[in-house]
């Protein structure tokens, strides 16, 4: 029997704070920082996001590959001076350990494994720069994808543009524990998990576990228009299948959203186009009595197409959604 996604929903208060307030979501990230005269360039030819020519004080986002092209983590690092801080999803940590151990040389590049000593805060809404502001965290805001460093020595990067959260702050525990406690007496909102995974649909942005799995490409799950694949850097893990892709040819799926005109259950995964299966639906959302879907997708199926999605009508639409309106 084919499973159906699990269901998530926003009320309109939540989908406000989310958009257009500040709401403060714990995450539980893996964290290992990468050091040594060559950590830089050795990261360099192992991931696909360009490190070297955002510069230092730099937030980027990409993957580690397999030899084939495949996508085993996507990854955000932080690049805090010549050391990178590479933030994984726990389910990815395992294979990124085992390809830094095999191929970081430790006299250039040393991995130090900081999850359980590190923890992660997400601020979501654009409100949440004067947030930081107002309670004195924090003067200024970095610019999209660059960082700046809080006395307590935890990192305060801004997300840059397309984001599924405003800033990311990681850092010692104690220090992400403080400032936790900082925001929430000021009034600041505590979200959960699912107000992250709301933001993160809504910003059409593909997760390890959901649109990315053990057979995804990068340019299937839009790498390209996140910025979180390079063609001019030169080679990498995996590098040859992507270039090939990038410069021969194109993938025969797209990351692409759904939308169908009311929040009845689905009955299983399927998308039928054109009288054959052209899609799954891999995550959803409910908001404003709509639900929204990310779907890896056939190319050949034009975005405002209707689709038999999950046995219900949806259309396909361009992602991100930006803020859909509520009845």
């Amino acid at each position: 029997m084919e499973l159906t996604p699990p269901e998530l929903s926003l009320d309109p208060i939540r989908l406000a704070r989310l958009t257009s307030g500040a709401v403060a979501v714990r995450v539980d990230h893996a964290f290992l920082r990468v050091s040594g005269s060559g950590a830089l360039q050795c990261l360099q030819g192992l991931l696909t996001n360009d490190l070297v020519k955002p510069g230092p004080d730099t937030l980027t986002w990409g993957a580690l590959l397999t030899p084939k092209g495949m996508i085993e983590s996507d990854l955000w690092c932080l690049r805090d001076g010549d050391d990178v801080v590479v933030v994984v999803p726990r389910a990815g940590v395992a294979p990124i350990l085992a390809t830094f151990k095999r191929s970081l040389p430790p006299r250039l590049a040393r991995t130090e494994d900081l999850t359980g000593a590190w923890s992660s805060l997400l601020l979501i809404g654009t409100a949440s720069g004067s947030s930081l502001r107002e309670s004195a965290l924090l003067e200024a805001l970095p610019a999209p994808g660059h960082l700046t460093r809080h006395a307590s020595g935890a990192i305060i990067a801004r997300g840059p543009l397309g984001a599924p959260f405003d800033l990311f702050v990681a850092g010692p525990t104690g220090a992400i524990d403080a400032i936790d406690g900082t925001l929430g007496r000021l009034g600041g909102a505590k979200g959960t998990d699912e107000d992250a995974e709301a933001a993160r649909i809504l910003a059409g942005w593909p997760a390890l576990g959901a649109e990315i799995d053990e057979r995804t490409l990068p340019q299937e799950v839009r790498f390209d228009e996140l910025g979180g694949v390079s063609y001019t850097k030169g080679c990498y893990l995996g590098q040859e299948t992507v270039a090939r892709i990038h410069f021969r040819g194109h993938p025969n799926r797209e990351l692409r959203g759904l939308e169908w005109e009311d929040a009845l259950p689905l009955a299983g995964r399927s998308i039928e186009g054109t009288g054959r299966e052209v899609g799954t639906v891999r995550s959803t959302l409910i908001v404003g009595g709509r639900r929204l879907g990310l779907a890896p997708i056939r190319r050949e199926v034009p975005i405002g197409e209707i689709v038999i999605a999950g046995g219900r009508p949806a259309r396909v639409v361009a992602l991100p959604f930006g803020v859909p309106r509520v009845a």
